[in-house]
This record gives C-alpha cells, sequence and structure tokens, in this order.
C-alpha cells in the first residue's frame, strides 16, 4: 500500500510461445509501472511444454516479480487466460478442480498453474485487456520476441 492507502498502478503484457504443441517453450513479460514508466523484463523456457502453460506461466511470473498488492491491468493476446481468470477460474474451483466434458467431470488442464494464478490473483486487483496477436501492439510483439528467444534457447 502507498502513503494514501491506494495500490500502484501496473501494467503487465505477457506472452508464451512454443515450437510444436507440446514441444519446447518460452514465456515473457514486461512489467511498467503506469506513474513512474520504469519497467521491468523477463523471459524463460521450458524443454517439453505446451503453448496454454507458457502462456500462464509468463502471467504468474509477472504476478510473482510485484513486491506488493498492485492494482494489475493485463495485456495478453491468450483468449485461454483471458476467458480463465474472468469466466472459468470461479466455476472449477466450486466443482473442485474439475470441469464439465459432456457427461463426464474431467481435471482441469494445467491445474497446478490455474492454482498457483489463482493465489496470485487474490492478492492483487487484476483487470484482462485481450491484445489481438501479431497486430503491431508494441508490447506483445515484444514480448513475443523474448519467449520465442526463450523457446530457442531451451531447444
Amino acid at each position: 500500500m502507498t502513503q494514501h492507502g491506494t495500490r500502484s498502478q501496473v501494467h503487465l503484457f505477457t506472452d508464451g510461445a512454443c515450437s510444436g504443441n507440446p514441444g519446447p517453450g518460452g514465456w515473457a513479460f514486461i512489467l511498467r509501472h503506469v506513474a513512474t514508466g520504469q519497467e521491468l523484463e523477463r523471459s524463460g523456457g521450458e524443454r517439453d511444454t505446451t503453448n496454454n502453460r507458457m502462456e500462464l506461466l509468463a502471467v504468474i511470473r509477472g504476478l510473482e516479480a510485484l513486491k506488493r498488492p498492485c492494482q494489475v491491468e493485463l495485456f495478453t493476446d491468450s483468449v485461454y487466460v483471458g476467458k480463465g481468470l474472468e469466466e472459468w477460474l470461479a466455476r472449477w474451483k466450486q466443482n473442485g478442480w474439475r470441469r464439465r466434458e459432456g457427461q463426464r467431470w474431467m481435471p482441469v488442464k494445467n491445474d497446478e498453474l490455474w492454482r498457483r494464478l489463482d493465489a496470485l490473483a487474490q492478492r492483487h486487483t487484476i483487470t484482462y485487456t485481450r491484445v489481438a496477436g501479431h497486430s503491431g501492439h508494441p508490447e506483445n510483439e515484444r514480448c513475443d520476441q523474448l519467449a520465442v528467444a526463450a523457446c530457442q534457447r531451451v531447444k
């Protein structure tokens, strides 16, 4: 909390990449403090993963980098992450981290990452803004470059 009791506003730009799905993958984020313009860029990769896992990990790593609760505007081209946060997460939790598939209950895919993201989301106030991928959005393009480079490093 700041002196005035309000949370700092930050923008979190994220992207994930995968060469093959599954295959080697990379994640990246840019975290920008709105008031100061100060930025933090990070990326990493895994040898055997999926694109959805990398999209989730980018958001998780970005939120983990915050040292105190913040007002976060998340910019991502991942509909999976956006819908998960806005629509699916509450229902998954109510249903014991299961989802309906036809007449059967199935475990939520990537539930360990969703649980981590859920815990972080409890700490911060997060709003989601969808960015069209590869549309010239500067931060999304930069995150894509970083994620692809991280993917290449682990290949």
